[in-house]
């Protein structure tokens, strides 16, 4: 059980909601808010609404699948028994065939504009409210920098998208170019920063503090000259270097410490969606989504596993055999908890073939249960069960070593990459992972590129990345060559019937 209970879990509680971001918002504007708010735990709580939001990131339908499966990373091929084709919904994105009426875009895009709208909403209640307090400047800027965290999935996504900051305003909202969105949120963000809590302490635990402000900062200037035409590199190694002058956080010993069932001591997580198992059912289950159910014996779960998501044969073998960090995957002979092998448990191989995840598939149309390797990054608590609880990893969104290694590909753009190996927390990102450090020698793009998918794997980044490098267009495994219209996922079919002010992006 965690020690901590920040504001999303109060916010629940106060709620009386099993599932977070099912919060009826709604039922608030009845109720006058001098009325409403009575204390300034009131007015907490209710920031800790907008919160809630950030927890739809990590569901099957999501902006991290969305992210994941569209890129080289992961895939959710068909398996033999014709399950996970899903009518060819994880088809579409792996081989960058975007439907605008595909159910994971349109989920995806419904959880970004549903915490741009929380947090307009909480803004408004929160700015409005007579209820004064020392830190209710500090809650607002919060705010202002969460919903700047949204539109930033937002603008990398969707480019040009539906803007709209008055949470008064009942009219449709007009579509807004991503240079527009990209100067607001620069605007936004150092506006609001030097009011958000400077150092992080067990009461700002997944919140907004100064060092996820310029952590984002950061990594808007590291996407300007994709996003906007612009090269800000500079801009972001001096972002990186705010964060790193805070002194507030480090790189951890052990690589996995970051993704424990209980990470909250970790000292290089900047900005995390805490996670509960009683409070955030059904919104953290990837032990679900991609273990098979012969996998139970290993983890001691309750229930069935869908057996849908694994990685990319190739991706997996960008991991050295020395590399530590290549346990984010499960892969090779299985064991039970008390370290016996187990055997296949479905189908004519039942009890007589030794279970064995292999990195790689032989039919994408047809692939057989033990085919593919698993997610392991985040550690798997015992006694699982989808749809009584969850796991209780918090999830991180931003990292030191993000930091970092956003710093190094900035000055590497600049010509300046040899200015970090001098950087002892930079070259134990390699070390911990059992590696030798850079060296001048080691540093070009491709490197670059495959450095990031070992050290970020499975965290919603990749695509990002490819983008940036030049390479979201490649063929990879079984996908073609996709053109640059693909740099874009198109708006979902069901926004532009709801509002005639949206153009829908070249396909």
């Amino acid at each position: 059980m965690k020690t901590i209970l920040p504001l999303f879990f109060t916010a629940c509680l106060l709620a009386g909601s099993t599932a977070c971001t099912d919060l009826q918002e709604e039922i608030y504007s009845d109720i006058p808010i001098d009325k409403f708010f009575r204390t300034e735990e009131d007015v907490l709580m209710n920031a800790g609404r907008a919160y809630t939001k950030l927890q739809r990131f990590t569901e099957e339908f999501s902006l991290w699948t969305l992210i994941e499966i569209s890129s080289d990373e992961m895939v959710a091929p068909a398996r033999d028994d014709g399950f996970v084709w899903d009518n060819g919904r994880w088809d579409e994105l792996h081989t960058h065939r975007f439907n605008a009426n595909n159910k994971i875009l349109t989920l995806a895009w419904q959880s970004v504009f549903e915490g741009i709208s929380a947090c307009n909403e909480v803004l408004y209640e929160t700015e409005t409210t007579p209820i004064n307090f020392e830190g209710k400047e500090r809650v607002i800027a919060e705010i202002k920098i969460l919903r700047a965290l949204f539109y930033y999935w937002a603008i990398d996504n969707w480019g040009n998208i539906p803007f709209t900051v008055d949470f008064t305003d009942k009219k449709l909202p007009v579509q807004k170019d991503r240079n527009f969105v990209f100067n607001f949120l620069i605007n936004e963000i150092t506006s609001n920063i030097d009011k958000l809590q400077a150092q992080p302490t067990s009461e700002y635990y997944g919140r907004v503090t100064q060092g996820m402000a310029y952590t984002l900062l950061a990594k808007l200037y590291l996407n300007a000259h994709e996003w906007i035409g612009q090269e800000m590199w500079e801009e972001a190694v001096q972002a990186c270097n705010k964060v790193i002058e805070t002194g507030a956080y480090s790189i951890e010993d052990d690589f996995f410490a970051n993704f424990k069932v209980h990470n909250e001591s970790s000292v290089e997580n900047i900005f995390v969606i805490p996670f509960h198992s009683v409070y955030t059912k059904d919104r953290f289950y990837w032990y679900t989504l991609t273990l098979n159910d012969a996998s139970r014996a290993t983890f001691d779960f309750v229930g069935q596993m869908w057996d849908e998501f694994v990685a990319e044969p190739p991706f997996v073998a960008k991991f050295g055999e020395n590399d530590l960090r290549r346990n984010s995957f499960l892969s090779g002979q299985q064991y039970d908890k008390n370290g016996n092998k187990i055997f296949f448990i479905e189908g004519p191989a039942q009890d007589t073939v030794w279970f064995i995840y292999t990195p790689t598939i032989d039919n994408y149309m047809s692939r057989k249960r033990w085919e593919g390797a698993r997610i392991c990054k985040y550690e798997y608590q015992p006694k699982l069960e989808y749809y009584v609880n969850d796991m209780e990893n918090d999830f991180a969104i931003f990292r030191y070593a993000d930091v970092l290694y956003t710093k190094f590909e900035a000055l590497y753009r600049l010509g300046r990459a040899s200015e970090m190996l001098s950087d002892p927390q930079f070259q134990k990102i390699r070390i911990r992972a059992g590696l030798a450090p850079y060296t001048a020698n080691d540093l070009n793009e491709a490197e670059l590129l495959d450095e990031f998918a070992r050290e970020f794997a499975w965290e919603g980044r990749r695509r990002q990345d490819l983008i940036r490098f030049g390479k979201w267009g490649d063929p990879w495994w079984n996908k073609p060559t996709s053109g640059p219209n693909a740099k874009l996922f198109p708006i979902p079919q069901t926004a532009l019937n709801t509002n005639p002010n949206l153009i829908q992006n070249p396909q």
